[in-house]
């Protein structure tokens, strides 16, 4: 029987043929591409001509394509609908990867020829020379012997830990999901829930919160200590410090020490700006006869909002129907800044129900790739929201871009269209801003495509995205209400720009205080690693250190939950959406006058390069001058800080 994963799709853009792929494909697609990729490696290692660039360096980026095409279905999958079966799989399949991976990169042969082959002098081939040089060296292609067998086993059991993280807070989730009156609230990843914002009893608001808080409190904390300890043994073994200094090496912001100081500089600030809401919001609370707590942070927050502002969230989610949004609003913007449509293509099937499949095209029709919605929630989905890849563009392999944006939106029962919160409405913006991120990369090397960019720099061009959300220029034209169609008041849209800072202080805190976590837990030696057994008082230390030390706020992750460090590769690089989104905030300055054109130069510069050139530079040409931290200050209401 063929094997659907181990050919590529007759598709269009090689879209996966999801109708014929089966979870039995999977394993045996695995370990045949695997020995495929290893033919291929062997091929390139064992040519009696001297190394060139061609037969050496692009042969590899070459590599692996089936390799690549199986890993990619399994990663979308077991992130969207998971079963028993493909968790199992996952407990096989990543720890051998890791081992193959580990394989290649210190094969000496490999090695030797790569730093003998000359790169041709455009800055993307120079990059790749010097990031796969980089990358070799990362992966212990420099050890001994007995060093590089040690790196294996750390990386085979990171891998077998990272997947067991998951797996074990997905369980977790649903088992402490809370029934309320009959319905059942789901769980979503941060520590505070939506639900929390509406629910009238502060005693249902206090179940939800503390079932939020227990998440993976049982099942989690010896596979984060063990991870935490080995990344601190990894880091060692490659001559870092620590495991922050290790991955931040390789992000903009270069060091541990430049993102943490920027974490600390803004702390005083965000402790105080939330210590103020706290006093606005117990005193409304106390008003009504009721007590303050930490649960209830977001009920009075949204009734202070509706005071102080007239907004109930409620009615300004009926001028934000989710299509109408998508179609009118995200995919108008695009059209817009960037020339490109999305149309819809009915023809071709997702992987699930409810996923659906849009072409983008240039202006002259021109096609440019897929991108695939999956926007509602499914208990098999885990949370959060994200963007991924069916398939990277690359004009060396010829390959252009399928790419899915992924949430978690309750569908409504009676099959309307879901209405987006404030939240949610900038989080359809923002990972669209992902999708076109990768749709409109224009790069030779597929190592270089799309988002393949580090962490503190990937969310630069989603951050800008989430600005046309309510930007006049747009809202104005998709923003109807959902009963009368009439469009969103002026009245309204200067009520949602004025309540911008509120609530700015507990946002900030809660955020910071998860990056203080993050870093904290990567900061240690390995013998400090070992030492740490009491979870709940390592992380009271790293926030009092930190002067975040309010019991009203948590962390918006604690470490048993905090899925992006242990199973979602941000280990030590959380910080990196607030240092982007000091681009995004002084960027999104430049979009003034000839929006067309301003997008034109914003894709040309940043969409379409990915990690073909110098990130500080591509800022600079595009802005004028080196980035501002000031824009970030005002938005986030912390004029007084600095960073």
């Amino acid at each position: 029987m063929t094997n659907p994963l181990l050919t590529p799709s007759e598709l269009p853009y090689q879209l996966p043929d999801f109708a014929a792929i089966k979870t039995a494909h999977v394993l045996p697609a695995f370990d045949e591409a695997l020995s495929r990729h290893n033919a291929e490696i062997a091929v390139i290692t064992g040519n009696p001509e001297d190394p060139t660039w061609e037969n050496t360096v692009e042969a590899l980026e070459c590599a692996g394509r089936d390799l690549y095409r199986v890993i990619a279905y399994f990663a979308n999958i077991s992130g969207t609908d998971t079963t028993e079966e493909l968790e199992e799989i996952g407990a096989k399949l990543w720890p051998a990867l890791s081992a193959h991976n580990d394989g290649i990169h210190q094969d000496p042969v490999l090695y030797a020829r790569i730093k003998e082959a000359t790169p041709p002098e455009d800055e993307e081939s120079q990059r790749l020379h010097d990031h796969l040089l980089r990358t070799f060296k990362r992966a212990g292609a420099e050890l001994d012997a007995a060093g590089k067998q040690r790196l294996s086993e750390i990386n085979q059991r990171l891998a077998a830990l990272q997947d067991e993280f998951g797996r074990n807070l997905l369980a977790s989730t649903r088992e402490l999901a809370v029934e309320l009156d009959g319905e059942t609230v789901e769980l979503g990843l941060p520590a505070v829930q939506p639900e929390q914002a509406r629910l009238e009893s502060a005693a249902d608001r206090a179940k939800v919160y503390e079932a939020s808080l227990k998440r993976g409190q049982k099942e989690n904390p010896e596979v984060l200590l063990e991870s935490v300890a080995l990344r601190a043994e990894r880091a060692q073994l490659l001559g870092f410090a620590h495991h922050a200094d290790f991955v931040i090496a390789e992000e903009t912001a270069g060091s541990a020490s430049a993102a943490r100081d920027m974490l600390t500089n803004l702390a005083p600030a965000a402790a105080a700006n939330a210590a103020g809401e706290q006093k606005l919001l117990a005193e409304e609370a106390e008003l009504n006869g009721q007590g303050f707590g930490a649960a209830d942070w977001p009920y009075w927050e949204s009734k202070v909002r509706e005071r102080d502002f007239a907004l109930d969230d409620t009615e300004v989610a009926k001028y934000f129907p989710l299509d109408k949004v998508l179609k009118e609003g995200v995919f108008a913007a695009a059209n817009r800044l960037y020339g490109i449509t999305v149309e819809p293509r009915p023809d071709l099937q997702g992987y699930a129900e409810g996923v659906d499949v849009w072409e983008v095209k240039e202006e002259d029709g021109t096609g440019i790739g897929l991108f695939l919605t999956d926007y509602f929630g499914r208990p098999s989905k885990r949370g959060g929201a994200w963007m991924s890849s069916f398939m990277d563009q690359s004009h060396l392999l010829g390959t252009k871009p399928v790419v899915v944006n992924v949430m978690g939106i309750n569908k409504p029962k009676d099959g309307s269209q879901p209405l987006l919160s404030q939240t949610d409405l900038h989080t359809v913006f923002h990972e669209f801003g992902h999708a076109l991120h990768g749709l409109l990369s224009d790069v030779r090397y597929p190592t270089f495509s799309g988002t393949s960019v580090p962490r503190d720099w990937v969310e630069f061009p989603s951050q800008i995205n989430e600005n046309w959300a309510l930007h006049s220029s747009l809202v104005t034209g998709y923003a109807h209400h959902v009963e009368t169609g009439e469009p969103i008041p002026a009245k309204l849209l200067t009520a949602l720009d004025d309540a911008a800072t509120f609530g700015q202080g507990f946002a900030t805190y809660e955020y910071l205080a998860a990056c203080i976590i993050d870093l904290a837990w990567h900061s240690l030696s390995p013998e400090e690693a070992a030492a740490v057994t009491d979870i709940e008082a390592f992380e009271r230390a790293a926030l009092d250190a930190a002067g975040l030390d309010n019991e009203h706020i948590a962390p918006r992750y604690k470490s048993t939950f905090f899925n992006h460090i242990f199973a979602g590769g941000y280990s030590a690089g959380y910080y990196s959406y607030l240092w982007s989104e000091v681009l995004d905030a002084d960027g999104f300055g430049a979009f003034t006058g000839d929006l067309r054109a301003v997008g034109q130069r914003f894709r040309d510069l940043i969409l379409s390069r990915g990690a073909s050139r110098d990130f500080g530079e591509a800022y600079r040409e595009f802005r004028g001058r080196d980035k501002d931290v000031a824009p970030l200050l005002k938005r986030r209401g912390l004029d007084g800080a600095t960073a």
